[in-house]
């Protein structure tokens, strides 16, 4: 690209050297610099790029994009100084990759819990339904027949942005994206043309980061602020109308707001629900009428989930909620999210990704409809993360036949330590401390019995655990199908 024009978006600056024509990449990794690369220096949490920018010099950037003057030959290589590199990446890396955003419709889901599962609905829906979509969120990006894996809820804007353009190239013209309240503080998601942003609920988490429900509830809202101000576009917020914060949402945008709940009027409302071990029947209240709706999801908070889903692809006007219906009705479960495995023995596991109290309360009162003998619940929490939740998670499975407390990714924490925390909050003596994962589930299974329904909670579909700041493998799921079949002596 041209480097005139490239950083002709940026207003605040000086530069020493002369600049290359011609920009090849724009880089904020050192290691993925090539010739002709411009290197932004970003003060991260844990580093400072501007420590890294003779490693980029080595490798071949031309233009070093910085807060501060440093040590450069000013006859081979380019110094900009800016006044916040980190704003200064998100212009730069829209311009670079032509805005992709504007290109196609982009939908945007926060809240604490909820999602992974709104946000793969939503892209269901729109592929069962013809539409060209892709997913950018926990379980990385699903990109036609492509799968690209993601360390973050939320990519770093300049990835964004590569991702998006990519996207574009492919003929996609709608994009769904998951949106953390870190990516929003951390300001990940600068320059992205949202078109729907929808709010799942907002309970306790994060406090280890944004210190205060208050704080941790405006960040949020940035995502709605972020929608913007134009109203010669068709924009739309998407709100939970049983949730506290729906008020304050509301406040936030001046576009026209689409509500979704069960317990208060609502554009979209869901009554007469009846659950199943294996599924849940509703009938939706909605703009075009009423339906009867058929979704392999369980428990409450997947009624939400699936309402909001649907309000969601509304609010774009090419899909008829009688076809949204439909499409829901054949639309598998979401791995890892409440996931009833299909195995022949005498007890039902569901694999989970709690890692809330509220999360936890929900996921055991979805069982409680089907509930033939026991329910026992394994519970995790991570290590190096809010410490606040734990006793709170622990009181909310109390409520279970049996709990195992035991860890999710313990990262550079002591375990005991993650294991004493969430201990404090447990109600009654029907638990067991078991720090080893695989260990803990191995022994819910082995004191199972007939007609038991097992949670095993906190990790979902992820195959790794984070120990000592290094991915090792692990999967519930795997450790869960195993051990069962050699308890039930079962062939897997």
């Amino acid at each position: 690209m041209n480097t005139y024009g490239l950083l002709a978006s940026l207003k605040l600056k000086s530069i020493h050297g002369t600049l290359p024509d011609k920009v090849h990449s724009i880089e904020q990794d050192s290691r993925k610099v090539k010739q002709n690369s411009l290197f932004i220096c970003i003060r991260g949490f844990r580093s400072d790029g501007h420590a890294f920018y003779s490693e980029a010099l080595k490798k071949g950037a031309t233009i070093i994009v910085a807060e501060e003057k440093l040590a450069i030959d000013h006859t081979k290589h380019a110094l900009v100084i800016v006044k916040d590199t980190a704003k200064a990446l998100a212009i730069l890396a829209n311009k670079y990759y032509n805005y992709p955003s504007k290109n196609m419709t982009v939908f945007g889901v926060t809240g604490t819990n909820g999602k992974t599962t709104v946000t793969t609905l939503i892209n269901q829906l729109l592929q069962k339904n013809n539409q060209q979509a892709a997913l950018l969120g926990t379980n990385g990006m699903q990109l036609l027949n492509e799968s690209l894996e993601s360390n973050n809820t939320t990519c770093d804007v300049l990835t964004n942005q590569k991702l998006l353009h990519k996207a574009a190239n492919l003929g996609i013209d709608h994009m769904v994206m998951e949106v953390s309240s870190h990516g929003l503080d951390q300001g990940r998601l600068r320059g992205i043309d949202f078109d729907v942003v929808t709010f799942t609920n907002l309970t306790q988490d994060h406090l280890d980061y944004h210190k205060t429900m208050e704080h941790y509830g405006n960040t949020k809202g940035l995502l709605f602020a972020q929608l913007g101000n134009n109203l010669t576009q068709e924009k739309n917020a998407i709100l939970n109308r049983d949730d506290p914060w729906y008020e304050v949402y509301n406040c936030m945008t001046p576009y026209e707001v689409i509500s979704y709940g069960i317990y208060k009027d609502a554009d979209f409302r869901a009554t007469n629900i009846t659950y199943h071990v294996d599924r849940t029947s509703f009938t939706l209240l909605s703009p075009e009428g009423e339906f009867t709706v058929t979704t392999k999801l369980i428990g409450e908070f997947n009624v939400y989930n699936t309402i909001a889903s649907i309000a969601s692809v509304y609010a774009r006007g090419v899909i008829s909620v009688s076809d949204l219906v439909t499409s829901l009705s054949d639309m598998d479960c979401i791995n890892g999210r409440m996931q009833k495995l299909e195995i022949d023995a005498p007890i039902t596991i569901y694999i989970d990704y709690a890692h809330t109290p509220d999360a936890i309360e929900k996921a055991i009162a979805s069982v409680y409809p089907f509930k033939q003998n026991r329910i026992l619940f394994v519970v995790g929490t991570g290590g190096d993360r809010d410490e606040s939740k734990r006793p709170f998670m622990a009181e909310k499975a109390s409520v279970a036949d049996y709990v195992v407390l035991t860890i999710n990714d313990s990262r550079y924490e002591d375990t005991s330590s993650i294991l004493r925390d969430m201990e404090k909050g447990m109600q009654h003596n029907n638990y067991v401390l078991i720090e080893n994962r695989k260990s803990a589930i191995v022994h819910v299974i082995e004191e199972s019995e007939p007609g038991d329904i097992i949670i095993i909670a906190g990790k979902g579909l992820e195959e790794y655990q984070i120990i000592e700041g290094k991915k090792q493998p692990h999967s519930d799921k795997k450790i869960a199908v195993e051990k069962c079949a050699i308890k039930y002596n079962l062939n897997v």
